[in-house]
């Protein structure tokens, strides 16, 4: 059964690169614009197809990443996935707050396709994904 992604970004442009890049890997994307729109999400997602993953922004109108992972995690009833976060602020302390508001990992935008989609892989403990995603991050000349 493909993973079940909600990314949460208020730029329509980077929505639809991570839906384009991870939505190519075989699993299924949702969208939300905010971090209200992501727990209203949450709130109606299917008990029997929870969301596998988050991928989230930091910097959003009406409530910010920081704020929407760390209402995620205080939710009982939800079942919690892992979440990226990719955000354009590059400094360390902007990692550590996405971890110390319960982030699992965080990458600086623009992640490259194959850094973005080996990172969801490893989070979803999706092995092909990630063997596919590490083969063509070599075949780009990756690090």
């Amino acid at each position: 059964m493909s993973a079940h992604i909600l990314v949460v970004d208020d730029a329509a442009t980077v929505r639809m690169y991570h839906r384009k890049m991870l939505g190519d890997a075989g699993w299924h994307i949702e969208e939300a614009i905010n971090g209200v729109e992501a727990l209203e999400k949450v709130a109606n997602q299917p008990k029997d197809k929870p969301f596998d993953l988050y991928v989230v922004d930091i910097n959003m109108p009406k409530m910010d990443g920081y704020t929407f992972v760390r209402e995620l995690r205080r939710q009982a009833g939800v079942p919690q996935a892992p979440v990226l976060m990719v955000s354009t602020e590059a400094q360390v302390q902007d990692a550590t707050a996405a971890q110390d508001a319960g982030a699992n990992c965080y990458l600086v935008k623009p992640a490259k396709p194959a850094e973005l989609v080996l990172t969801a892989a490893l989070m979803l403990g999706d092995g092909a994904a990630a063997q596919r995603a590490g083969q063509l991050h070599l075949q780009a000349g990756g690090r």
